[in-house]
């Protein structure tokens, strides 16, 4: 049970507010998921472990939680505006390749690296293309209704039809005009009015049948199309990355509304940015580095291959509502500090009070209390993961030492229980048991030794100091300890 209730930022309301679902226990929530024309990059690693965080927590909480994110195969054009060419059927032509067979291939390698970094896959991940036809119900129910008009093949919606457009970004509709950073179409009754339906010339790929015409749905009616099919017109949550506030979620919010006649989602939180050198990383700008490329080491921009935990690890270290700054120097503290918290965390979870039998036990204390309310009020917190990592460092250690001072908590299995959980399913960190031969080890030798020095012996090959690095090694072989590099990190083998 919590020790406080969970407050979240609503960016809708400017403040943060106590979360109370609509339906308790059951939580909706809907994620703008990628658009699937190239290999996800360090920016939707943050958008979606931040989210995989916020359902992570709420089933801990005890919330029974349907989560959907869409999956963007149509509609989404190049500079996120009303003109330009869609983003997956540019790519296509480019490598000369079916739009479905670059939507398959990007779909495909975007779950492959979300699952590497143990996001949880959504429970419903529909496919724009793969619901045409309530896209095309909701369009016509705009029309129908006076919000929406077609012209030339081309379906528009009419902004100044809905009083409380601009009520998520705070633009009024002379700066959505200038936001959209596009030429007016000849056809727009005004300048801001955005697309729901657009014409396919003859040499577009995607296009489908509709009252108005061949041609494909705009970018924002899917995810209005898709959330309240999924979710119903009004419902809890709805994430997504910053950028996405404006036009994409405003846009969202006024045709959800405006069709349904009811509040759209009830809470919104965005997600910051990753920056590199200061500028947002995005395949747009071209700077951007592919998880794949972080996993194989194989960017010029990396030195090395990075675990995918060590990555989780750096992005759950900063809030999620906060600008991350990539460095590989930023990587090394994270990985260091990951190693660190893991080495003490399965000192805690090994420990058996058998193993100190020889000593004389002091009086006995609860250890889980403290910690799991620390914990709790900083994820409560409008899900602090910074501030519970920093919790989790400063308990366990303390009760490290308590272990090793022959005063384990009278709690301890309890304690080791809720520690897993806390790592693992709240957290999305792995951790490894111990083995016996780890067990039997600990008479010869600390093994929070054995980490100090593998720790050291990495930080002397970062800085290329090789003679350091093969005395450390050569010393633990004396000792019959073999040390195995992989890109994983160093793996140890202990002494039979």
């Amino acid at each position: 049970m919590s020790s406080s209730a969970l407050h979240v930022y609503n960016t809708l309301s400017r403040k943060k507010e106590l979360f109370e679902p609509l339906h308790t226990p059951h939580v909706g929530m809907y994620v703008c998921g990628p658009t699937v024309y190239g290999d996800a990059h360090l920016g939707h690693a943050k958008s979606y472990v931040s989210f995989d965080i916020v359902r992570r927590y709420l089933r801990y909480l005890g919330y029974k939680v349907r989560y959907v994110q869409n999956i963007t195969d149509v509609g989404h054009l190049v500079g996120d505006g009303d003109e330009g060419e869609d983003k997956i059927s540019k790519k296509a032509r480019i490598e000369q390749l079916d739009p479905m067979e670059i939507a398959e291939t990007y779909t495909y390698t975007y779950f492959r690296d979300m699952d590497a970094l143990s996001v949880q896959r959504p429970d419903i991940s529909p496919r724009a293309t793969g619901h045409i036809p309530e896209q095309i119900a909701m369009i016509q129910n705009l029309i129908d209704k006076g919000h929406a008009y077609a012209c030339n093949g081309n379906v528009y919606f009419d902004v100044l039809s809905a009083p409380n457009y601009g009520q998520l970004s705070g633009r009024n509709i002379e700066d959505a005009t200038s936001g959209t950073r596009v030429e007016a179409a000849s056809d727009k009754r005004n300048p801001a009015d955005f697309t729901l339906w657009k014409k396919a010339d003859d040499q577009h790929l995607m296009k489908w049948p509709s009252p108005w015409g061949v041609g494909y749905p705009g970018w924002h009616i899917e995810c209005s199309a898709m959330s309240i099919k999924y979710l119903g017109a009004h419902f809890d949550i709805h994430g997504g990355g910053l950028e996405n506030q404006f036009p994409h979620h405003e846009c969202e919010i006024a045709q959800s509304e405006c069709s349904t006649g009811e509040s759209f989602a009830k809470y919104w939180l965005h997600n910051n940015m990753v920056t590199l050198d200061g500028q947002k990383m995005g395949k747009s700008l071209g700077n951007a580095i592919s998880l794949e490329e972080f996993f194989t080491g194989s960017h010029p921009l990396l030195k090395r291959s990075w675990n995918p935990q060590v990555i989780r690890f750096f992005l759950l270290q900063s809030h999620y509502r906060s600008t991350t700054d990539f460095s590989e120097k930023a990587l090394e503290a994270a990985e260091t500090g990951f190693q660190s918290l893991r080495a003490t965390l399965q000192s805690i979870l090994a420990y058996t009070k058998k193993q100190h039998n020889n000593k004389t036990e002091g009086e006995s204390h609860e250890a889980l209390p403290s910690l799991q309310a620390a914990f709790e009020s900083a994820m409560n917190d409008d899900f602090n993961t910074a501030q519970a990592i920093a919790v989790l460092f400063d308990h366990t250690k303390k009760i490290k030492r308590d272990i090793a001072d022959g005063l384990p908590p009278s709690d301890l299995l309890t304690l080791q229980n809720w520690l897993k959980i806390a790592l693992t399913e709240i957290l999305g960190l792995e951790y490894s048991e111990p083995n016996e031969t780890e067990s039997s080890f600990k008479d010869n030798i600390s093994e929070d030794l054995l980490h100090l020095l593998i720790d050291l012996r990495t930080k002397a090959r970062m800085e290329r100091n090789f003679e350091l690095s093969d005395i450390i090694r050569n010393r633990l072989k004396e000792l019959n300890i073999e040390l195995e590099d992989s890109k994983e990190g160093t793996r140890y083998t202990l002494p039979k």
